[in-house]
């Protein structure tokens, strides 16, 4: 690896921007991300929007504190953006959540923008993601004890794969009883407590 001393030294002969991202990443270590249940009573959302060529999907899925499956959602919405995807994913997990009567809920995403779009911190100026916005900031209140968060991409593995999943559907899928295959996997490696090694 390179000391510090030559990657300066070696600036001269590299992009600005390729120096930088040396420099950026240099003694860089993985982040360890794990899946984490939610307390006992709790129930815990993991939700996620996906977007191929233009169009775009979502996907959630709730566990309870034995990482035991409840339900999981997944579904196209037509062209959109990354953020309305990630807002629409959480408002419909909550409109799951009015139909089932939970109340004691930990929602859990892998977009940064929503916890700060939520807190106040930021601003959208699309529309379409302020419809959503307003329906969350109206029903999270009524929920009692709801706690939203922000979890590396690593840890929403499961929200990740249905979202993805829903390019697939025509129609809104809701999964009751079982989850769908192609999440088991991972579920059972969440309820392990795997860590998943971040190196981005």
């Amino acid at each position: 690896m390179l000391a510090f001393s030559n990657i300066a030294r070696l600036s001269g002969l590299l992009p600005t921007r390729a120096t930088l991202f040396l420099i950026r990443n240099y003694h860089k270590q993985p982040i360890e991300v794990v899946w984490k249940k939610p307390e006992p009573g709790w129930t815990k959302l993991n939700f996620d929007g996906s977007r191929k060529q233009g169009q775009a999907s979502i996907g959630g899925i709730f566990r309870n504190h034995k990482a035991e499956f409840l339900l999981g959602y997944s579904e196209p919405i037509g062209e959109a953006t990354s953020t309305v995807a990630e807002f629409a994913a959480l408002k419909r997990g909550l409109e799951l959540v009015l139909e089932n009567g939970w109340t004691d809920l930990w929602l859990e995403g892998d977009a940064k923008i929503i916890m700060d779009i939520i807190s106040k911190r930021g601003t959208l100026r699309c529309q379409e993601a302020k419809k959503h916005v307003n329906y969350i900031n109206v029903v999270m209140p009524g929920l009692g004890n709801c706690v939203l968060s922000h979890v590396y991409r690593e840890g929403n593995r499961a929200a990740d794969k249905l979202a993805k999943l829903g390019h697939q559907f025509q129609d809104p899928k809701v999964w009751r009883l079982q989850p769908p295959d192609i999440v088991l996997p991972i579920m059972h490696e969440d309820a392990r407590g795997k860590i998943v090694l971040r190196t981005k």
